[in-house]
């Protein structure tokens, strides 16, 4: 057992609850700092958020308010929920702290680059959603739109959508890290996760139909990259396996 470890296994029950509360007020303080030096741009976040859609309405058309505030509460709640994206290092180091002295060497070699490749994959799921999925996706919606309707969608239930969308392919990207942990912990092996492929394939294919609207476009570009990235964590688990 490392040094750090019998530190930590000494330190009282009091003091990891010091510790912990000091970090999380840091996390509060950090979340609030980066809210207030964005919120004079919410207005301008939502437009740049709203483009995507905005794009493929008709000639004159706009989204609308149906609720009083909608007009204040969709920009703040998307300032809020962004403040929590650009701060997640930041609140990542806070968690690497206060969980690092009670791991053994190894297990912090492996916890570390987790960490660091769970938000990097994170970040690149909701990039892959933006910048790709959401133009197919409302193209297709503006394409099937019947005539005769004119498609004018709320701020806010626009906002709601377009979050859950980047909840659910943030966390289908973070599928690497899973695998690789789930063969870490000693769950299972790569050769049976290799002869599940195909039930995984399925899978992946009956969540892209749950998380994403019932159009074949997004669920394909939710369920391949989740394939993908499933053979990413294996080919991951037999690299570090062989350097092991």
């Amino acid at each position: 057992m490392s040094l750090a470890l019998d530190q930590a296994a000494r330190m009282p029950l009091t003091d990891h609850l010091r510790d912990l509360r000091k970090r999380l007020m840091r996390c509060l303080l950090v979340i609030a700092l980066v809210f207030c030096g964005l919120f004079p741009f919410a207005q301008t976040l939502y437009t740049h958020i709203s483009e995507p859609l905005r794009r493929y309405l008709p000639e004159g058309a706009s989204m609308i308010a149906t609720s009083v505030t909608s007009p204040f509460l969709a920009p703040f709640k998307l300032t809020a929920m962004c403040a929590l994206f650009v701060a997640m290092p930041l609140l990542l180091h806070q968690a690497w702290g206060f969980i690092a002295p009670g791991l053994y060497r190894r297990e912090r070699r492996i916890a570390l680059p987790l960490l660091v490749s769970s938000i990097v994959l994170f970040y690149g799921g909701m990039a892959f959603a933006f910048f790709l999925v959401f133009p197919m996706m409302f193209g297709f919606f503006a394409s099937v739109t019947p005539d005769g309707v004119e498609m004018m969608t709320d701020i806010g239930l626009y906002l709601d959508f377009i979050l859950a969308l980047f909840l659910a392919f943030g966390l289908a990207f973070e599928i690497p890290v899973a695998t690789f942990i789930v063969v870490w912990a000693g769950l299972t092996d790569v050769a049976t996760l290799r002869r599940s492929r195909p039930y995984v394939i399925v899978g992946c294919f009956v969540v892209g139909m749950i998380l994403t609207p019932p159009d074949v476009f997004s669920q394909t570009m939710l369920a391949v990259p989740m394939w993908v990235l499933f053979e990413v964590g294996l080919l991951a688990c037999g690299l570090v396996r062989r350097a092991g």
